[in-house]
């Protein structure tokens, strides 16, 4: 088979046709009619000489030479997708360009809320598409659905690269009036409070792991899907909770809440920043990153003053 006889577009609709595994259903990711997808399919199997989905009852089953192609289909896209996206010269103030950003609920209120604000004045036109992080966050940077993943070092999976965006402390966190916080904060009476732990998409948080093997023993009330819910748990009880010092001071004030040096010593998370190889170069996603970065070190500095 010649290139340049192939039609690049149904490795696309190879793509979806893989993932999804219904003509029906990949047609509506494509947004394209069925009777298109179909036909993207017999041109498929005629130029791959093999039947890659096979009609078995209800199901569509992939033949063993799609699942070998399938990685290497993902892995091209992705690069033809770089490729395009990348640009010599990136102009946030004309641009209309959609950055796709991975990231937890916490990054989202303390870090990209603030950078949103900006771009409303210095990029109008850009726009960012927010998901959060999930088992299928590496496979889906893999295949160039997510532009940014930003997560702490130890979810990061894959040799693309990573830059350091943080290092974040953690503090307890607890109402104003809970007498377990009018003093120094001790590792009994830490220890003796009824605790509200965060578990993201059903998986401990970083901060959870690490408190399991510090006092595997702690008594946890509640456990919330996101920690941005936890300073509202917070408010007019006696638990507590770790959270990131960020955060916490973010919401602290509104919802009369105080925070206390932890009664055990933890350490630092290092959140980061993750993209695909190949777009190392792209000009835009630099420009991003930047922004990115300018405005976690805006967030240290305000932390500081307040402590």
């Amino acid at each position: 088979m010649r290139l340049d006889n192939f039609d690049l577009n149904l490795l696309v609709a190879f793509e979806a046709l893989l993932d999804e595994r219904s003509v029906t259903r990949a047609a509506a990711r494509l947004n394209v009619t069925q009777s298109a997808m179909s036909a993207s399919l017999k041109r498929l199997r005629e130029s791959l000489q093999d039947d890659l989905l096979v009609q078995h009852g209800k199901k569509m089953i992939p033949t063993q030479h799609a699942l070998t192609l399938a990685p290497e289909v993902s892995e091209a896209l992705a690069r033809l997708k770089g490729l395009i996206a990348t640009s010599t010269r990136f102009d946030p103030a004309r641009s209309r360009r959609r950055f796709r950003v991975n990231a937890s609920d916490y990054i989202t209120t303390v870090l990209l809320a603030p950078l949103i604000v900006s771009l409303q004045e210095e990029a109008p036109g850009v726009r960012l598409d927010l998901s959060l992080p999930g088992t299928m966050s590496a496979s889906r940077l893999e295949a160039g659905d997510i532009d940014l993943i930003i997560t702490p070092d130890e979810f990061l999976e894959g040799d693309h690269p990573r830059e350091l965006l943080f290092e974040e402390r953690f503090v307890v966190v607890g109402a104003a009036k809970n007498p377990l916080l009018a003093g120094s904060l001790t590792r009994e009476a830490y220890a003796s409070a009824g605790h509200i732990s965060v578990r993201v998409s059903n998986e401990d948080s970083y901060i959870e792991r690490v408190l399991f093997q510090l006092m595997p023993d702690r008594r946890i009330e509640l456990t919330a899907p996101s920690f941005i819910q936890v300073p509202w748990l917070l408010a007019g009880t006696n638990r507590l909770s770790v959270m990131h010092e960020r955060l916490a001071h973010v919401t602290a004030a509104s919802l009369d809440l105080t925070t206390a040096v932890p009664p055990i010593a933890l350490p630092n998370m290092r959140e980061m920043m993750q993209f695909h190889v190949a777009r190392s170069n792209d000009a835009g996603l630099s420009w991003l990153r930047g922004r990115i970065r300018q405005f976690a070190d805006r967030a240290e500095s305000a932390v500081w003053q307040q402590v």
